[in-house]
């Protein structure tokens, strides 16, 4: 699916947005204040992401607000230093999405991006399609329901990713959605395209399996994870990979 991009922008701010799903957007759009006087506020959330699910014509949507994690957080939570529009970091990752659903990688669709301008720094907003009836991988985990055959499509599911010199920042159970349709790849905050290498690649994988270990999945022990787990979603990803 190709995405009809229009961008808005002045000094104090800018919006992207694909027309083909969304005939028109404003700054309202990255307010979960304005969406709950709509009426369409589903659910909102604080903590490092602000997400909240809000209800658009195009469909059931996750409003995603940038704020830095870590201590850095105390002394900059959600600003970012101005570097242009094009590399605010809302407008990067809506059009890496595009990219990436044009390719027919599985990937939520992107609705539209902005930032606001705040002198030498600005705040960022993403909204994207949200993928129905999903769970995250780490829930998967948690109901005892990652088993040799999922384990194996995760695999084969980072292997399309990589293939095509993509490199998630943060590859982790958390990102990892897993619906009736498939998987999916989620938060593409910091990604970017990079050209197919084993260091790279490795280092996400080696990220991905701390983060299954971190969440439980060795619950079993080690040996048990590394048979039932990790060994068959390596070994897809390899087979993909190759394919």
């Amino acid at each position: 699916m190709m995405t009809d991009e229009r961008v808005l922008a002045d000094q104090g701010g800018g919006i992207v947005f694909d027309a083909a799903l969304v005939p028109a957007v404003d700054r309202r759009w990255f307010e979960p204040a304005w969406w709950q006087g709509q009426g369409a506020l589903a659910s909102a959330a604080g903590g490092r992401g602000g997400v909240s699910i809000v209800r658009t014509d195009a469909g059931e949507a996750v409003l995603r607000h940038y704020r830095r994690g870590g201590m850095v957080a105390n002394l900059l939570g959600d600003r970012y230093l101005w570097l242009g529009v094009d590399r605010t970091r809302s407008f990067r990752e809506f059009r890496l999405l595009a990219h990436l659903m044009a390719r027919g990688l599985p990937v939520p669709a992107p609705l539209a991006a902005g930032f606001v301008r705040h002198g030498l720094r600005y705040s960022a907003d993403l909204v994207t399609l949200r993928i129905p009836h999903a769970l995250t991988l780490a829930e998967k985990v948690a109901a005892h329901a990652l088993d040799t055959e999922l384990a194996g499509q995760v695999g084969a599911m980072v292997a399309r990713f990589h293939r095509e010199g993509v490199w998630h920042a943060d590859l982790n159970a958390h990102n990892i959605l897993v619906n009736p349709e498939g998987l999916y790849l989620i938060d593409f905050d910091r990604g970017r395209l990079r050209a197919p290498h084993l260091s790279w690649q490795q280092d996400n994988l080696d990220r991905l399996r701390r983060s299954l270990l971190k969440v439980g999945a060795a619950r079993s022990g080690k040996d048990a994870f590394d048979t039932e787990v990790w060994k068959p979603l390596v070994y897809r990803y390899e087979r993909t990979l190759g394919a």
